[in-house]
């Protein structure tokens, strides 16, 4: 047992989903023996379900709704039709009471050990101090607002002066190339432009004034720029307006200021794909619907308000990068009243001096309750020998969050097992599956059911998820297609500038119309417990920051030296991938060291440097359809270990010759790893 520890900060709040579940037993007459009768009535009586939610929460509206869900099938649906809400209303509603309990709103810590505290009413001040100047910028109800920033406050507060507005928020990190960026930013044609001059990653700062300057001239839509000068810029840009400054007013009008209401499926933000078959694609949310999927999820999560319940202090933190959805996700925790951490930086601090403790001492510092990451951050803790059990200041944490790709099972014992040592063998993990197309999660955890090491606990309240075979029946036990049946207030509102639906519908309705096909392999167990086999597509993923690598081959095609590029991203067994690049020279050309030092540069200066390939190999040619397209999926799994008879039908390979070759390189792979 830790020592000098006051015994309140002992007391693990009620879990939320028991309080939910009481609360629909006293308000609505309805019991539930066991979860998935819970989740059975959850999908089958929507309408009752998603209403629950409303008033189990006291969603704010300033006009009463007709109905909660109308129209179908899907996407044709609409949510509390005549609602009038905003995101930002449902955040600051907990600003008395957790200030009267001594709570911040943020916490947030750099790598360089800089840290930082904003109480409720600051942020609330600033988001207002900003939103007014935007105003003054012409920004207003449906304009777009860009952001390039890093994982700090100036982040979320400039998130929710967008919001509040009724403008648009999309955000793009730091450790993306103007090309990168620019992919995703043009599709939305921004008003404003918010940024940074300069980052610190990895032990290094980095200027990104020409970055900034170069996205702003491609970007003729901006006529408004924010810079917030970190002292990592080596200069400054004269004509943009000063974000710190454009934050910091404190008068009558921002004290007086309130969000706008906007309409239930107004827009919010716009997230991007990874790009895996072209530009990515811009998926549009709508305030409503993130509000109250949100709240279900922090449902799941266990997040709430504690100052209500009168137990510890919640500190909410998943480390991720602002380009991943869960940076949505964790400024999401504000929604429930509680505190979120951030740290802006290298999970693993300086490359040249690695340390997976890292986030563990900013956990223990601002003593986090809540510590979520991807699973490959867990996996390399594991092999990095990092030591918890040991380390009295994590006593704090009580919850443990992975996502990003499965998580070992291995892995999960050995964090559980450290935690066990340190004193708290009650620590639980939540596991959670979804994505930036539904912001939110499909399958995710409940601390009320057994451990599930390897597999998610659960699927997510709402969510009418099922594994389909070929057919389009559902399986238990057996790997499927993950399909959701029933509508989901958080899929997307659109694509923006998809006017009729096109792309929207092919993108998730075309295999089977009126169903979501989410692109991941699902596999459903008789306890209801859940594992995700893989995408169905070829999204590169690296400690959060997702790309698809068609983004991927416009960085490197364009070296007059190479003739053809193909990108596999390999998962193993610990929860990490290994990036291999077929690349193919101009005749008479080889891969040489020279050429493989071009290639980096190339991705590093377009994209990033965590999509810099692990491996390099020569190929005489690189498999296509003849329709032209690269076969990646085909050859992600002859390097996994499929049979080759199953994963490629020379029949539909315009040059069939080369697959020996590929076969031969697979099996070379496979033998190293036996």
């Amino acid at each position: 047992m830790r020592a000098n520890l006051d015994d309140a900060a002992l007391c693990e709040p009620v879990p939320q989903l028991r309080l939910y579940r009481e609360w629909l037993e006293r308000e609505r007459d309805l019991q539930f023996d066991d979860y998935a009768k819970m989740w059975r009535w959850s999908t089958r009586d929507v309408s009752a379900f998603w209403r629950s939610i409303w008033d189990y929460h006291g969603i704010q509206s300033s006009t009463p709704f007709a109905s909660v869900v109308d129209g179908g099938p899907m996407p044709a649906v609409a949510w509390f039709d005549g609602a009038q809400v905003n995101y930002v209303h449902e955040v600051f509603r907990h600003v008395g009471m957790a200030e009267a309990a001594g709570q911040p709103a943020i916490v947030a810590e750099n790598e360089q050990g800089a840290s930082v505290e904003l109480e409720w009413r600051t942020l609330r001040r600033r988001s207002a101090s900003l939103a007014l100047e935007l105003r003054r910028q012409g920004v207003g109800r449906g304009d777009r607002v860009a952001a390039y920033l890093p994982n700090i406050p100036e982040a979320v507060v400039a998130f929710l002066a967008c919001a509040s507005l009724g403008a648009v928020w999309t955000l793009c990190s730091p450790d993306m190339g103007a090309p990168a960026v620019l992919d995703r930013l043009r599709q939305a044609s921004p008003k404003a432009l918010i940024a940074v001059d300069g980052v610190f990653y990895g032990g290094k700062a980095m200027d990104r004034v020409a970055t900034v300057l170069g996205i702003r001239e491609a970007l003729p839509s901006v006529t408004a720029l924010f810079v917030l000068e970190t002292g990592h810029g080596q200069s400054r840009i004269a004509d943009a307006l000063d974000l710190a400054g454009a934050m910091a007013r404190q008068d009558d009008e921002v004290e007086a200021f309130a969000p706008e209401w906007v309409p239930f499926d107004h827009p919010l933000w716009i997230l991007y794909s990874s790009g895996t078959t072209g530009l990515p694609k811009p998926i549009v949310h709508g305030h409503g619907g993130v509000i109250v999927t949100t709240y279900v999820g922090n449902i799941h999560l266990d997040l709430g308000a504690s100052y209500a319940l009168n137990t510890l202090e919640e500190r909410f933190h998943w480390y991720s990068a602002t380009g991943w959805v869960m940076w949505n996700q964790q400024v999401g925790g504000l929604l429930s009243g509680t505190t979120i951490c951030l740290f802006d930086g290298a999970p693993s601090g300086p490359k040249e001096r690695p340390d997976w403790s890292t986030l563990w001492d900013f956990a223990a510092r601002h003593k986090v309750t809540w510590f979520g990451a991807g699973a490959a951050f867990y996996s390399s803790c594991q092999k990095a020998g990092v030591s918890l059990s040991e380390r009295q200041d994590l006593y704090t944490i009580r919850a443990l969050g992975s996502t990003g790709s499965p998580l070992p099972a291995d892995v999960q014992m050995w964090g559980s097992d450290q935690f066990t040592r340190l004193g708290r063998p009650d620590i639980w993990w939540c596991n959670i599956s979804g994505g930036t197309d539904i912001a939110a999660a499909f399958m995710t955890g409940n601390r009320e059911l057994p451990a599930t090491p390897g597999r998610l606990q659960c699927r997510h309240l709402g969510a009418a998820v099922e594994a389909w075979n070929e057919a389009g029946h559902p399986v238990i036990g057996e790997v499927g297609e993950l399909v959701c049946v029933q509508p989901f207030p958080s899929m997307p509102l659109y694509f923006w500038g998809d006017a009729a639906g096109t792309q929207y519908r092919s993108s998730y309705f075309s295999v089977w119309p009126g169903v979501w096909r989410h692109g991941d392999w699902l596999r459903i167990e008789a306890d209801g417990s859940c594992s995700i086999n893989g995408r169905s597509d070829a999204t590169i993923n690296r400690h959060g920051l997702r790309m698809g690598t068609a983004e991927l081959y416009a960085a490197v095609e364009r070296l007059p030296d190479v003739a053809d590029t193909l990108a596999v991203d390999i998962e193993d067994d610990r929860g990490g991938s290994r990036l291999l690049m077929f690349v193919t020279p101009i005749g008479g050309r080889t891969l040489d060291a020279d050429m493989k030092t071009r290639l980096g540069e190339a991705i590093r200066t377009s994209l990033s440097p965590r999509f810099i390939p692990d491996q390099y190999i020569e190929a005489p040619g690189i498999l296509r359809t003849l329709s032209g397209k690269k076969l990646e999926l085909p050859i992600k799994r002859l390097f996994q270990g499929w049979p080759i008879a199953k994963v490629i039908n020379r029949d539909t390979i315009a040059n069939p010759d080369l697959v020996p070759w590929y076969a031969a390189q697979a099996a070379q792979a496979q033998e190293k790893r036996l």
